[in-house]
C-alpha cells in the first residue's frame, strides 16, 4: 500500500509549506499562520510519524524516506520553510532536487545539529538523554525539550506554554517516530552539500537559541556561497512564537525578492 501523508492548504497568494520541528506538529504554526493567509497559500504539513500523520510510518524511517513522502506535497514554484529537523529535512529535498522549489527558508536550523570538535552544536550526551528519558516517560521528554527551546527568551514561559498549547490539539506523535527524529538530529550531515542547493537560501537565527548556536552563519554563508543569515536579536529556537511580527515582515521581504 502506498502511503500519502495528509496535508491542509490555507490563504492566498505564493505557495510556502511549512515544516515543524522534532516532538512538534503543524499546529505550532497556527497563531502565526493567523497573520501570512493575506500574503501566501500555506500548506501545512505534518511530518511522518507526527501530528495528523502520527499513524504514518515507513517501514525504514530515513531521511530518504521521510522526504519521499513530503515532497510530491510541494507545489511547484513554492517556498519551503522548515523549523529545526524540519530543516533538515528542507535541506535534503533541495539538495537532491526532489521538488521544484522558488527558495528555501530554514528557521533555527542547521546543516548538523550535533556538536563535534570541529562544529558547534547540542552535546551528544543531550540527545543521548532524550532517547534513554523516551522509554520511560515521552511526555516528560516533550515537555523537557519543550523548555529548551524557549529558554533564554524574555518571554520563555509563555512561549512554551504556547508551544505547548497549539500542539495539544494534534495527535500525540508515534515514539518510534521520535526515537527516530532523534537519530536524525544525532547523525545526520549536510555540510559538504549545501552548496549543491540552487535555490535562493535564507538562514534564520535566534541569538539566544541554545540548541542551534547563532555563530553558524558565518560558516553556512562560507558553506553555502549566497545564502542569506538574518538574525532575531531576542529569540530563542522558536522566533516565529516569541517575535511572529519580525518573522512576518522578514518573510514578507524574501518574498518579495522572488
Amino acid at each position: 500500500m502506498t502511503l500519502r501523508l495528509f496535508t491542509e492548504t490555507r490563504g492566498s497568494g505564493p505557495d510556502l509549506v511549512l515544516l515543524h520541528g522534532w516532538g512538534m506538529n503543524s499546529g505550532a504554526w497556527e497563531k502565526f499562520a493567523e497573520s501570512l493567509y493575506g500574503d501566501f497559500r500555506l500548506h501545512f504539513i505534518d511530518l511522518p510519524g507526527f501530528g495528523r500523520n502520527a499513524d504514518i510510518m515507513p517501514c525504514h524511517y530515513s531521511l530518504e524516506a521521510v522526504s519521499d513522502l513530503i515532497a510530491p506535497h510541494i507545489p511547484q514554484g513554492a517556498m519551503l520553510m522548515g523549523w529545526s529537523l524540519g530543516g533538515l529535512i528542507a535541506q535534503h529535498i533541495a539538495i537532491h532536487r526532489m521538488a521544484n522549489l522558488s527558495m528555501m527558508v530554514m528557521m533555527t536550523s542547521t546543516p548538523q545539529f550535533v556538536e563535534t570538535n570541529d562544529w558547534p552544536g547540542i552535546k551528544p550526551s543531550i540527545l543521548q538523554q532524550f532517547e534513554q528519558q523516551l522509554e520511560h516517560d515521552f511526555s516528560k521528554t516533550l515537555e523537557r525539550f519543550l523548555a529548551i527551546q524557549a529558554m533564554g527568551s524574555a518571554t520563555a514561559r509563555r512561549d512554551m506554554k504556547a508551544i505547548s498549547q497549539a500542539i495539544s490539539q494534534y495527535p500525540l506523535p508515534n515514539v518510534d517516530a521520535l526515537r527516530k527524529g532523534l537519530m536524525l538530529l544525532s547523525t545526520v550531515d549536510h555540510r559538504k552539500r549545501l552548496a549543491e542547493i540552487s535555490v535562493p537560501s535564507h538562514w534564520i537565527f535566534g541569538r539566544l537559541d541554545s540548541l542551534v548556536p547563532r555563530t553558524l552563519h558565518r560558516r553556512i554563508e562560507q558553506l553555502q556561497p549566497g545564502a542569506q543569515s538574518h538574525l532575531i536579536e531576542h529569540a530563542s529556537h522558536a522566533p516565529f512564537i516569541s517575535h511572529p511580527q519580525e518573522i512576518y515582515r522578514l518573510l514578507i521581504h524574501i518574498g518579495n525578492g522572488l
